[in-house]
Protein backbone atom coordinates (compact mmCIF):
# COMPACT_ATOMS: atom_id res chain seq x y z
CA UNK A 1 0.00 0.00 0.00
CA UNK A 2 3.20 2.34 0.82
CA UNK A 3 4.17 1.83 -3.12
CA UNK A 4 0.58 2.74 -4.47
CA UNK A 5 0.73 5.97 -2.43
CA UNK A 6 4.55 6.67 -2.51
CA UNK A 7 3.48 6.61 -6.68
CA UNK A 8 0.27 8.48 -6.65
CA UNK A 9 2.01 11.46 -4.57
CA UNK A 10 4.61 11.46 -7.02
CA UNK A 11 2.29 11.63 -10.15
CA UNK A 12 0.38 14.82 -8.40
CA UNK A 13 3.68 16.28 -7.56
CA UNK A 14 5.24 15.90 -10.93
CA UNK A 15 1.89 17.12 -12.39
CA UNK A 16 2.22 20.08 -9.85
CA UNK A 17 5.78 20.47 -10.71
CA UNK A 18 5.68 20.50 -14.52
CA UNK A 19 2.70 23.04 -14.32
CA UNK A 20 5.12 25.33 -12.75
CA UNK A 21 8.14 24.95 -14.31
CA UNK A 22 6.50 25.08 -18.27
CA UNK A 23 3.28 26.22 -17.38
CA UNK A 24 4.27 29.69 -17.60
CA UNK A 25 5.43 29.61 -20.99
CA UNK A 26 1.67 29.14 -22.00
CA UNK A 27 0.78 32.31 -19.82
CA UNK A 28 1.92 34.67 -22.45
CA UNK A 29 -0.33 33.21 -24.75
CA UNK A 30 -3.53 34.25 -22.40
CA UNK A 31 -5.09 37.59 -21.72
CA UNK A 32 -4.70 37.80 -18.29
CA UNK A 33 -1.09 36.43 -18.80
CA UNK A 34 0.48 38.56 -21.71
CA UNK A 35 1.21 41.18 -19.26
CA UNK A 36 2.40 39.73 -16.51
CA UNK A 37 6.35 40.64 -15.25
CA UNK A 38 9.37 37.80 -14.71
CA UNK A 39 8.42 38.57 -10.86
CA UNK A 40 4.77 37.87 -11.17
CA UNK A 41 5.56 35.01 -13.69
CA UNK A 42 8.33 33.90 -10.48
CA UNK A 43 6.00 34.06 -7.96
CA UNK A 44 3.40 32.03 -9.19
CA UNK A 45 5.23 29.34 -10.00
CA UNK A 46 6.84 29.61 -6.58
CA UNK A 47 2.96 28.90 -5.91
CA UNK A 48 2.51 25.89 -7.89
CA UNK A 49 5.27 24.44 -6.36
CA UNK A 50 4.57 24.87 -3.08
CA UNK A 51 1.94 22.51 -3.69
CA UNK A 52 4.68 19.81 -5.55
CA UNK A 53 6.24 19.82 -2.03
CA UNK A 54 3.28 19.20 -0.42
CA UNK A 55 3.32 16.00 -1.95
CA UNK A 56 6.73 15.14 -3.04
CA UNK A 57 8.08 15.26 1.01
CA UNK A 58 5.45 12.67 1.46
CA UNK A 59 5.83 10.88 -0.96
CA UNK A 60 9.74 10.15 -0.35
CA UNK A 61 8.75 10.18 3.63
CA UNK A 62 6.43 7.09 2.97
CA UNK A 63 8.00 5.40 -0.07
CA UNK A 64 11.99 5.30 1.55
CA UNK A 65 13.04 2.18 3.01
CA UNK A 66 14.44 3.96 6.37
CA UNK A 67 10.79 4.87 7.12
CA UNK A 68 9.71 1.34 6.74
CA UNK A 69 8.71 1.79 3.07
CA UNK A 70 9.65 -0.19 0.12
CA UNK A 71 12.06 1.61 -1.93
CA UNK A 72 15.53 2.72 -1.43
CA UNK A 73 16.92 6.12 -2.11
CA UNK A 74 18.00 5.85 -5.74
CA UNK A 75 14.62 3.75 -6.50
CA UNK A 76 12.69 6.39 -5.11
CA UNK A 77 14.60 8.92 -7.78
CA UNK A 78 15.04 6.48 -10.27
CA UNK A 79 11.01 6.29 -10.00
CA UNK A 80 10.49 10.00 -9.71
CA UNK A 81 12.21 10.67 -12.83
CA UNK A 82 10.58 8.42 -14.90
CA UNK A 83 6.94 9.70 -13.75
CA UNK A 84 8.45 13.19 -14.44
CA UNK A 85 9.09 12.48 -18.09
CA UNK A 86 6.12 10.50 -18.36
CA UNK A 87 3.84 13.80 -16.75
CA UNK A 88 6.02 16.38 -18.81
CA UNK A 89 5.16 14.39 -21.90
CA UNK A 90 1.31 14.18 -21.56
CA UNK A 91 1.34 17.89 -20.25
CA UNK A 92 3.17 18.72 -23.74
CA UNK A 93 1.31 16.73 -26.06
CA UNK A 94 -1.88 18.18 -24.33
CA UNK A 95 -1.01 21.91 -24.16
CA UNK A 96 2.16 22.72 -26.89
CA UNK A 97 -0.19 21.74 -30.32
CA UNK A 98 3.04 22.77 -31.75
CA UNK A 99 5.62 20.16 -30.10
CA UNK A 100 5.83 16.39 -31.38
CA UNK A 101 6.33 13.04 -30.22
CA UNK A 102 9.16 11.39 -32.91
CA UNK A 103 9.81 8.10 -32.34
CA UNK A 104 13.73 8.69 -30.87
CA UNK A 105 11.58 10.12 -28.01
CA UNK A 106 9.56 6.69 -27.88
CA UNK A 107 12.99 4.76 -27.80
CA UNK A 108 14.30 6.82 -25.10
CA UNK A 109 11.62 6.72 -22.97
CA UNK A 110 11.85 2.69 -23.22
CA UNK A 111 15.16 2.64 -21.86
CA UNK A 112 14.19 4.86 -19.04
CA UNK A 113 11.75 2.15 -18.20
CA UNK A 114 14.04 -0.19 -18.32
CA UNK A 115 16.05 1.43 -15.74
CA UNK A 116 13.67 1.19 -13.63
CA UNK A 117 13.46 -2.57 -14.61
CA UNK A 118 17.47 -2.96 -13.78
CA UNK A 119 17.11 -0.98 -10.61
CA UNK A 120 14.84 -3.10 -8.90
CA UNK A 121 16.33 -6.36 -10.21
CA UNK A 122 18.19 -8.01 -7.13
Amino acid sequence: MKALYTILLLIVSNSFMTMAWYGHLKFSQTKWGSGLSIVAIILISWGIALFEYCCQVPANRIGYVGNDGPFSLVQLKVIQEVISLSVFTIFTLAFFKNEELRLNHLIAFVFLVLAVYFMFKK
